[in-house]
This record gives structure tokens, C-alpha cells and sequence, in this order.
């Protein structure tokens, strides 16, 4: 047998139908006005039998609109209850020929409606072997026809026909309700695993209306357009939406939402009505599409630096080594010292040079693992103080608790200690001496875990931020202006990002300064510092 919530409230709707009968049955007798001729003999009972079932029904509703929860043996109870009620009215009247069988039919009917299985069967045997009963009866001790028990077997044959045909129906409803229930746990399921893959995308989906309110942003784009109120697209994207609006055929030009975040492509596309009336937008990182076109051509020209690396490597050889003999002469003339020293400075220069292509046409695949921040940082530090001599002043500061990241611990260990190695020699070029301040944290906006390296020196020339990163790019005379090329290659391996920051401007300034510790407050940030972030992908975002 079965029973649910369904059942509870078509039995609700049942028991009304039983207040409505069991009112004009007992108006009927109050106005001596009867639809049935009952048997003088038993007036008493059918009055009685009539009150009780109308008393009954009214407290079973009472108990309903308090919140009483019905279950299969309440159901049962209540439809015996009416099924026996109901004959003691037709034993206390002339019999099945009153009429009321039909009611009967309509109690049987209920049963098989409101519970399902085999005791909608006992429900019409029990009204046929009550309505057979009474009418023989009758026979035997009132002297009746024999035609009522033919009319009671008749009636007994509508019972169990009843029966038969709603537990078919209400077995058909059933499987239709259960696989509708089905279908329904599947559609969400798949919403839930459709809203999982959208948000760990790489790439920016947004979803707005038609006035640019924002339904869907996905991490992804929350990323990208690192925007406060996610409710409204940045003005950017704003204007590039109201430019593809008056000619959908148009490809907007890409964007930044702020002076140090990476350039954007919105790609737009109207929503099917079906799907609800907005706007699909796209984004896409175009510096990751630029690296992947600028990775190609490095890929072949890396075969040929390498080559080149390596014959230029046998001469330059001899030419160190001659001017390293050449300098232990004893005849050798101080102007003539002073040439020797230079071309072994430059040598020594080319030879980096030589040795930074080697390792970018080598550079191997990253072997990435999930990495707690904090304690790898402290790690990182503590062995980078204790390989340099004079130990470098360097103060970590962890503003969240358990920031964790993706990435190939040897390569960002590169990528660091290439940072770190340029802020001590700005800062002791600034200051005097080598001072830096490692920040490890969670950016609020986006989630995302960051190292920031931050120095005491002079800042980087506005003029120099556009070539910042690019290859062979220095403003030192002794430096081959690989290290930063070679640090956010390195990061965008490890789907990471290397930015930089002037101090006034880092992100989550606030955060690092009411954090840090009292013991460190003599380290106060100069204002034309430097900062280079590392942001990392989000660690189960799918790449």
C-alpha cells in the first residue's frame, strides 16, 4: 500500500463530500422530509447512525485544519467506517433499492483513489458481502422478494468494477506522477551540473536582460571584470553592449576594466525566446590568446636561439678564456687591464643571455599539485635566507589563513626567487639596505589566491610599464631583460598571472596594513614601491 501527499489532500476533498451528504441526510430528518423509506422499526438506528456519521466527519475535519497528518490507516478506518455506516442505514430502511448503494460506489471508489494496492479489493468485498447480507436478510426473516439480492449481487458486481477500474487508473497516475517526479530530479540535476560547469569555466559568461542587469556571472567573468556589484555589467562592457544593439554585425574592440587588468574580448549573442528573453555574453582573455599566437612562434624560434646559443657559446668560450690568459700577463699595460676586464664582463653578460634562451627553448611541462600557500611560503623564504649572505630583511605576512593553489612548486619557486632577487637590489638601492615583504591572501572579490612581492625601492617609470614584460626589455646596463619575460611565462604555465602594482595601488591595500603584525610596523611601505602579484586559477576551476 502507498500513501503520500497527494492522498492527504484528496482525502481532505473526500471528507467535505462526506460533511455535505451527512448534513442533507440529518437536514432530511429534521424537516420530515426522507429520500428513503425507513423501516419503522429501526428509526431509531437510522437516526443515530446518520448523527454519528455526520459527528465524525465534522471532528475528522476539525483535526485536519489543525494540522493533523493522515496516514494509510486512518484512510482505511475511514472508508470501512463510511462503507459500514452506510449499510446500517440501508438494513434500517428497505434495503438496496433505497439508493443507497450509489453512495456506497462512491465510497469503494474513494478507497481505490486514496490507497493503492490490494485493499481497494477488500474495500468492494466488504460492501458486496454487506449489501448481500442485508438483502437476504430481508428474505429470510421480512419475507422480501428474492429481487433484491439479485439487485444486491448487481450491485456488488459495480463494487468490485470500481475497484478494478480506478486502481488502473490511479496505478497509471502513479507511474505518470513518478516518472514525472523523475524527469523532474534529472532537470534539476542536470541544472545543478550545467550551473557547476558554467561557473568553473575559464572562460567569462554573463547573462543580462535587456537593460544590462546582470542574472549570471559565472567565476570566470567575476574574475576578469573584478567588479564590486555584480548586479551591474562595468561601464565598458555597458557601452560595448549598447554598440551591438544598434548593429548586432559589428565586433567590439577590446577592453580593460582598470589600468592594470588584462584586456578583454565581449563576444554577444541574443537569447532563444524559449530560454527567457537576454543577452549572452562572452568573455575572453585576448593577452592568453596573443601569449598562445606569441608560444607558436616562439616554438620555432626557439629551435633556432637554440642552435644559435649553442654555436655561440664555443666562441665566446675562447674569447672569455683568451682574455682570462691575457689578464695574468705580466707585461699586460693598465689600459690594456681595463679592456681584458671588460670583455670578460661582457662575456660573462652573453653568456646569461645564452643560458636564459637555453632554458626558455627547455622550459618543460608544469607538474602541478595542490599546494598550501602559507607553509610553502614560509618554506620558500626560509631556504632563500639561509643560500644568501648578508641575509636579506624579508617579512611574510599571511592574511588569510589556508589560501591553497594548483601549481609546480619548482617553477614558481623560480618565478620568486627571480622577484625577490629584484626587490632586495631595488630596495637596497633605494634605502640602503635589502628589505622586501612577501604577502600570500584570497582576493575578496574573486576568490582567488595571490602572492604579492612587495619592495622598498623606486617604483618602475610610467614610460617603462608597457614593456615591463617583454623579452630583452632592461633598464639596468649589467641585466639581460629575460627575468620577468621568463617569470610570467612561467606563471601563465601554471595558469597563473604576474601583474604589477605601483604601492599606492596593490589590491586589498587596507587588508595588509591593518594585518600587519606591530613588530613590523618600522617596515611602513614606501609609496613608489613595487608590488608583483601572482594570481592563481582557481584550484577546481576547469582549465
Amino acid at each position: 500500500m502507498e500513501h503520500s501527499e497527494q492522498s492527504q489532500r484528496l482525502f481532505r476533498f473526500y471528507n467535505h463530500y462526506r460533511i455535505v451528504v451527512g448534513l442533507i441526510l440529518v437536514g432530511a430528518i429534521f424537516l420530515n422530509f426522507s429520500f428513503v423509506e425507513v423501516n419503522q422499526k429501526s428509526t431509531a438506528l437510522y437516526q443515530i447512525s446518520v448523527v454519528s456519521y455526520l459527528s465524525i466527519n465534522i471532528f475528522t475535519a476539525f483535526i485536519l485544519l489543525a494540522g493533523f497528518k493522515t496516514n494509510t490507516k486512518h484512510i482505511v478506518v475511514s472508508v470501512i467506517f463510511d462503507i459500514i455506516i452506510l449499510h446500517l442505514l440501508m438494513y434500517s430502511s428497505t434495503g438496496v433499492q433505497t439508493g443507497l448503494g450509489n453512495l456506497v460506489v462512491i465510497s469503494v471508489a474513494a478507497g481505490n483513489i486514496l490507497i493503492h494496492g490490494r485493499i481497494g479489493t477488500f474495500f468492494a468485498a466488504l460492501a458486496a458481502l454487506s449489501s448481500l447480507a442485508i438483502e437476504l436478510n430481508m428474505v429470510f426473516n421480512s419475507g422480501a422478494k428474492i429481487d433484491g439480492v439479485v439487485r444486491a449481487g448487481l450491485l456488488g458486481i459495480f463494487y468490485f468494477a470500481a475497484a478494478f477500474l480506478l486502481q488502473n487508473i490511479s496505478k497509471r497516475i502513479s507511474q505518470s506522477e513518478e516518472l514525472a517526479n523523475l524527469r523532474e530530479k534529472n532537470i534539476i540535476e542536470l541544472e545543478k551540473l550545467n550551473h557547476q560547469i558554467i561557473q568553473r569555466m575559464q572562460t567569462g559568461i554573463v547573462v543580462t536582460n535587456e537593460d544590462g542587469n546582470v542574472r549570471l556571472l559565472n567565476q570566470a567573468a567575476s574574475s576578469l571584470l573584478n567588479v564590486e556589484d555584480e548586479h551591474q555589467l562595468p561601464i565598458q562592457v555597458k557601452a560595448r553592449l549598447d554598440q551591438w544593439k544598434h548593429n548586432p554585425n559589428i565586433r567590439t574592440a577590446p577592453f580593460k576594466t582598470s589600468d592594470s587588468g588584462t584586456p578583454l574580448q565581449a563576444n554577444f549573442t541574443q537569447l532563444q525566446k524559449d530560454t527567457g528573453a537576454g543577452i549572452l555574453i562572452f568573455l575572453e582573455d585576448t593577452s592568453k590568446i596573443s601569449q598562445q599566437a606569441q608560444q607558436m612562434k616562439l616554438a620555432s624560434l626557439g629551435r633556432l636561439t637554440a642552435g644559435i646559443a649553442h654555436e655561440i657559446r664555443n666562441p665566446l668560450g675562447a674569447i672569455s678564456h683568451a682574455a682570462q690568459l691575457m689578464a695574468e700577463s705580466d707585461t699586460l699595460s693598465p689600459a690594456d687591464s681595463r679592456m681584458t676586464d671588460i670583455i670578460q664582463r661582457h662575456s660573462g653578460r652573453v653568456n646569461g643571455i645564452v643560458e636564459n634562451i637555453l632554458q626558455l627553448s627547455r622550459r618543460k611541462q608544469p607538474e602541478a599539485i595542490e599546494n598550501p600557500i602559507n607553509e610553502w611560503l614560509h618554506k620558500f623564504v626560509q631556504d632563500y635566507t639561509l643560500s644568501h649572505s648578508p641575509t636579506p630583511e624579508i617579512t611574510v605576512q599571511c592574511i588569510d589563513s589556508e589560501p591553497t593553489a594548483r601549481f609546480d612548486p619548482s617553477q614558481i619557486e623560480q618565478v620568486l626567487t627571480n622577484l625577490v632577487d629584484n626587490g632586495l637590489r631595488y630596495s637596497e638601492k633605494a634605502n640602503g639596505k635589502p628589505t622586501l615583504t612577501i604577502c600570500s591572501g584570497i582576493n575578496a572579490r574573486n576568490d582567488l589566491a595571490f602572492i604579492d612581492v612587495i619592495d622598498q625601492g623606486s617604483g618602475v617609470a610610467e614610460d617603462d610599464l608597457d614593456h615591463l614584460f617583454e623579452p630583452f626589455f632592461t633598464t639596468e646596463s649589467s641585466g639581460t631583460g629575460l627575468g620577468l619575460y621568463l617569470s610570467r611565462e612561467l606563471c601563465e604555465s601554471n595558469q597563473a598571472q604576474l601583474h604589477y602594482y605601483s604601492v599606492n595601488t596593490m589590491p586589498d591595500q587596507d587588508r595588509f596594513e591593518q594585518d600587519l603584525p606591530e613588530q613590523d610596523k618600522h617596515n611602513e611601505l614606501s609609496s613608489e614601491g613595487s608590488c608583483f602579484r601572482i594570481t592563481f586559477a582557481h584550484h577546481k576551476r576547469i582549465i
